[in-house]
């Protein structure tokens, strides 16, 4: 089976970064002849209940499908590269009501805010515990992603850097605004994806390319309201877990906890990062989880609450983050990134691994 590599990644944010790198890459490869795909992830303004198109992906678990895929493509010889892109104007190319209305996927009577409250509240009954220890982990998540976010901004965060005060206030009973992603941004991203035979003819050096070492994906039947108390169980999340770790042939919780790995977490609303610690047993116990949360790292980027969510491209935006920290580390050989779709009824998870 052809091994398939991560071989370049690039990203713009707001208005800084370039694509030219993994531009420059593709234009050549088109100019070779090479059999080349592109995976495409579906912007806001494609409406969330619209026929999807082939090679397009929708949700926030769509760039783990898509790395799956992209996966299959190379190492079943079908193509010999693979680029995955995403595009969403969210901060300046939407009016607020337009980003609003798409953003209702549930319907006017079901805002995603409530969804997330009623989520959180069946996964609160679940575990045995009660509204103010949830509200405790909610705040030492925040913590734990401002922490990584120092990293990658600069060791002393300015006020302009965190979010308004007002967004410490809750929004629903259990949510305050910064446990919920932030959609501002304007991103776009690509990801290249080749055999090891395509990176040598391109000249990318073996330290720059990443193993997609294994991907695993969990999906339940339907999503939404109805839906929610199959969700809470996460038993497709810990199924897509246990799939990537399998095919990595890897104890990524081990590796983890000895320093060796890194971990991008999906953290659009507590109940889903806390649920990926629970089911890849990072930890046990729902009080556990502050301890935890102490000593390791959940995000490499601040998650979406401060590195912001670009609607159906965070997963995107983090394997781009994972491939560019990875290959520039050499403190650390393994990366996980999670990917959950809608309210959770798509979990992804993928394991990326240094060559050398």
């Amino acid at each position: 089976m052809t091994q398939a590599l991560i071989i370049a990644s690039a990203k713009t944010v707001d208005d800084s970064g370039s694509l030219k790198h993994c531009l420059a890459l593709e234009a050549t490869l088109h100019q070779q002849g090479v059999r080349f795909i592109e995976l495409v992830i579906d912007p806001l303004s494609t409406p969330w209940h619209s026929e999807l198109e082939q090679h397009h992906y929708r949700s926030g678990c769509g760039p783990i499908e898509a790395l799956a895929d992209a996966r299959q493509l190379i190492s079943s010889g079908v193509a010999d590269a693979v680029v995955i892109s995403g595009k969403d104007m969210l901060r300046t190319g939407y009016e607020r009501q337009q980003r609003l209305d798409l953003m209702a996927i549930y319907g006017d009577n079901y805002p995603l805010t409530a969804a997330y409250n009623e989520l959180a509240e069946q996964f609160i009954h679940r575990h045995g515990a009660d509204d103010k220890l949830f509200q405790q982990l909610a705040h030492h998540l925040f913590e734990n992603y401002k922490c990584s976010y120092r990293n990658v901004v600069s060791e002393r965060l300015s006020a302009e850097q965190l979010p308004d005060e007002r967004w410490y206030n809750h929004i629903t009973p259990l949510f305050r605004g910064v446990d919920c992603a932030n959609p501002l941004i304007d991103f776009s991203g690509r990801l290249l994806i080749s055999s090891q035979e395509v990176a040598q003819q391109l000249s990318v050096p073996t330290k720059e390319c990443l193993e997609i070492a294994g991907v695993g994906l969990g999906f339940l039947p339907g999503d939404g309201q109805q839906h929610v108390e199959d969700i809470v169980s996460y038993a497709h999340l810990e199924t897509a877990y246990h799939t990537a770790c399998e095919q990595a042939n890897t104890d990524f919780a081990q590796q983890f906890r000895n320093g060796d790995a890194l971990l991008e977490v999906y953290t659009c609303y507590p109940v889903v990062p806390i649920a990926f610690l629970l089911t890849s047993g990072l930890v046990d116990l729902l009080e556990q989880v502050p301890a935890f949360l102490e000593q390791h790292l959940i995000t490499i980027t601040g998650g979406m609450n401060l590195a912001k969510g670009p609607w159906n491209n965070p997963a995107l935006n983090s394997l781009i983050e994972m491939h560019q920290q990875l290959t520039a580390s050499p403190d650390h050989h393994l990366g996980a990134v999670h990917g959950n779709g809608g309210l959770g009824y798509k979990q992804g998870v993928a394991l990326l691994k240094t060559l050398s």
